[in-house]
């Protein structure tokens, strides 16, 4: 998986498979068998904001056709800092305005909140589920939890941006304490 590789490789993050809705328990099924961000999600779930933390950053500035690609992984964490999803996310810089983009590259909130107070269009597609067996880097971030809860649950998605493709997405359920 391309987003994975920009931040460990596909061992170290875990075996990853697409499974039907159906297989997904709950809560992580309503979490992720959507198309809303997922920020909205969490925060519904959780019942307040969520908060961002920011473990990785990527730029493909090397490649001239893709110098405005920009890619995180986070972690969002709802308080008092318990971790409830990871994920990683590619962006085209392009399909924002300089001062979202420059919000986004800041790392303060979440991606889904920033586009939403900003009033872009977006539109969530192609959401496909996963079942994941965390290898030592995703259960690294989520912690104890992982080794009582594998597996895990995401998704993957696309967001177009004022009609565009713009953004790219995993995103992973963390395991209930």
């Amino acid at each position: 998986m391309a987003l994975v590789r920009l931040f460990c490789t596909p061992e170290e993050f875990g075996g990853i498979r697409g499974v039907p809705a159906a297989d997904v328990p709950q809560p992580a099924r309503q979490l992720l068998d959507h198309r809303s961000h997922m920020t909205v999600a969490m925060e519904r779930f959780h019942g307040g904001p969520v908060h961002l933390r920011v473990v990785g950053r990527a730029d493909d500035q090397e490649a001239a056709e893709d110098a405005a690609w920009y890619a995180r992984e986070i972690l969002l964490e709802s308080p008092p800092g318990r971790v409830v999803q990871h994920g990683i996310v590619r962006i085209d810089l392009r399909s924002v305005d300089p001062r979202t983009a420059r919000e986004i590259r800041d790392g303060r909130r979440p991606l889904g909140r920033i586009l939403i107070d900003a009033g872009i269009l977006r539109e969530v597609h192609a959401v496909s589920l996963l079942e994941i067996a965390p290898g030592p880097h995703l259960a690294g971030l989520f912690g104890k939890a992982t080794a009582r809860a594998a597996p895990v649950y995401g998704r993957v998605a696309d967001i177009l941006l004022n009609g565009r493709p713009a953004v790219e997405l995993l995103e992973v359920v963390a395991p209930q304490a």
